[in-house]
């Protein structure tokens, strides 16, 4: 008898062929059959109506932190996530020296650079291992679905160099000593490796993160030894905005040339307005291409949406001027923003000619999106522009005084524009291209601020159902074996006989998100934004339902992927 039969659906199978009705069997964390099932099972779906696809794969998330306080991965299954890599843009959390002020900086560093509260990390994470390996034991065993980790940069580079990771070059002595810890991730099963030059990267203290003070020879080397490895890839951010410097394109070329491993970059965004700089970034790919590599854009396939918070200032602290107020204790920001003259010297700061994000600080066009206190539900959705009018005073004040009642926790920003089928068009035209991947979810990651950990089923939802610019054949293979193929993922982002049984089961005709709103479960209450789905109604991990009826079961199925185990070398083609 078998484990589990998914009966009556239609087999989509990753692969962008046509789907055919068939029945799906599982004996223990595989697929043994497809086609017509008959017999008993231990368990069996009801897919009639439905369709089965493969799991869907997120391949940039920085869940490192949450799977202590959330083994389940939250929101991610719910949206038909049954594999994520962590660990990206060099920000792990192992290795540890033992030292605690190497710990208390990485909480720091994350808190500023992924908006990870501060509170959360110092409760809801033990920081008690030293090595890779002993990080990976802790989080074995307690995975919802699977998860692979990258070695990230910055954390070797704290480990080996002190206080001193930021500031200057390493030594030879140092150098040695980063691929030692390096070496040893791979041989705990590290994925990969990941580092970051970009400019927006900066810690706690308002120094550029560890691995933007590493020399060219100091990144490829550690490339070198990613070589040495095999199963492993690359992942790099080099700069944000329209264009590529020449030394961007030509270090994520020589990166991957020396590893002999794809290099994904993070973020492409796509639209009708942008599509010729989007064409040109992906230059990037041909010039690794020329030199014996393979560079890869993260494409985030959803207008991304950015939501603001006075407690936790990301963003805002790149205002010319706010960077000290937004990191402040929380009791001395409050005393800050009900000092008048105080409030009013950061708002002339945002309003001045140099401030290149003026844009953002047109507080009138802000929406109050979340709100905490009572007292202020009466502001949720509306826009601060028009509660000024009301109220006869100044935007800047409303939404300050707003925040104020609301221990600064208020969730505010502009709304999007709504996306044409056109824009969709576009971004499924470059998500075709080879030299692309989609992802760029950041789950777990920028928690009040940002909201694309649902972009699998906005996808489904906008680019199959509403706009019908993509078969939903094809964007389930842009979802699922694109990633799994580029990770060298072995056995994973198919519907097939032998292959992992990680599986959704969605409805074609309701799939999509909920509206995304702020949930405040987070260890000390914190908060962070989250959507369930809809039409996304059996989620199987390696077999096992993780989410049965659109709701989570609580199981933990999920394996923590290893290279070499888990993963082959992927192709340079």
């Amino acid at each position: 008898m078998l484990d589990v039969v998914i009966r009556g659906g239609d087999v989509v199978d990753g692969t962008g062929a046509a789907r055919r009705r068939a029945d799906v069997g599982i004996q223990g964390d595989r697929v043994v059959a497809i086609g017509d099932v008959p017999g008993e099972a231990a368990r069996v779906i009801d897919a009639t109506g439905r369709v089965v696809t493969p799991g869907f794969i997120d391949v940039h998330t920085h869940f490192d932190a949450q799977v202590f306080w959330d083994g389940d991965l939250t929101p991610s299954p719910l949206h038909g996530v049954t594999t994520a890599l962590a660990g990206n843009c060099g920000f792990t959390i192992a290795p540890l020296s033992g030292k605690a002020a190497d710990g208390d900086y990485l909480m720091r560093m994350l808190a500023r650079v992924e908006g990870m509260p501060l509170d959360a990390l110092r409760v809801g994470v033990p920081w008690n291992w030293r090595s890779t390996a002993e990080y990976f034991d802790q989080i074995d065993g307690n995975l919802g679905i699977n998860a692979g980790f990258m070695s990230g940069h910055s954390a070797i580079r704290r480990v080996v160099m002190g206080e001193e990771a930021v500031g200057r070059a390493a030594t030879d002595d140092e150098l040695d000593g980063m691929r030692r810890l390096l070496r040893d991730a791979y041989e705990a099963g590290a994925l990969g490796f990941s580092s970051s030059w970009s400019r927006t990267h900066n810690d706690a203290d308002g120094n550029m993160v560890p691995s933007r003070y590493a020399t060219r020879d100091e990144v490829l080397e550690l490339c070198r030894v990613t070589g040495e490895f095999p199963g492993t890839s690359l992942e790099f951010i080099p700069s944000v905005g329209p264009a590529f410097e020449p030394w961007a394109v030509d270090i994520m070329a020589d990166m991957s040339a020396t590893a002999q491993r794809p290099l994904n970059w993070n973020v492409l965004t796509v639209s009708v307005a942008n599509r010729p700089a989007s064409e040109r970034k992906l230059e990037a790919s041909d010039a690794a291409r020329a030199r014996g590599g393979r560079v890869v854009a993260l494409l985030v396939p959803m207008t991304i949406g950015t939501r603001l918070c006075f407690a936790s200032g990301f963003v805002l602290d790149a205002i010319p001027g706010w960077e000290q107020a937004m990191l402040l204790p929380r009791d001395e920001k409050l005393a800050l923003f009900a000092d008048p003259s105080a409030r009013k010297e950061l708002d002339e700061l945002a309003q001045r000619p140099e401030n290149t994000m003026r844009m953002m600080s047109t507080w009138s066009n802000h929406v109050i999106f979340d709100v905490v206190a009572p007292e202020n539900e009466q502001y949720r959705g509306r826009k601060v522009g028009d509660i000024a009018r009301e109220e006869g005073r100044e935007a800047w004040d409303v939404l300050c005084d707003i925040a104020l009642v609301d221990d600064l926790l208020t969730s505010f920003g502009t709304v999007p524009p709504e996306e044409s089928r056109e824009d969709w068009q576009a971004r499924i035209e470059v998500a075709r291209d080879r030299r692309t991947v989609i992802g760029a979810s950041d789950a777990g990651a920028h928690l009040d601020l940002l909201a694309t950990f649902n972009y699998a089923t906005v996808m489904l939802e906008q680019a199959v159902r509403r706009h019908q610019v993509v078969s939903l054949e094809e964007a389930v293979h842009l979802l699922t074996a694109r990633q799994a193929e580029l990770y060298g993922l072995r056995q994973r982002g198919r519907v097939a006989e032998g292959w992992y049984a990680d599986l959704v089961v969605l409805d074609p005709t309701t799939v999509g998100t909920k509206a995304v709103g702020m949930r405040y479960d987070l260890p000390q209450q914190a908060g962070r934004l989250y959507a369930e789905a809809s039409g996304v109604d059996h989620v199987l991990v390696n077999g096992t339902p993780v989410v049965a009826e659109g709701r989570l079961t609580g199981s933990r199925t999920g394996t923590l992927l290893r290279s070499g185990r888990d993963t082959t070398t992927a192709s340079l083609d």
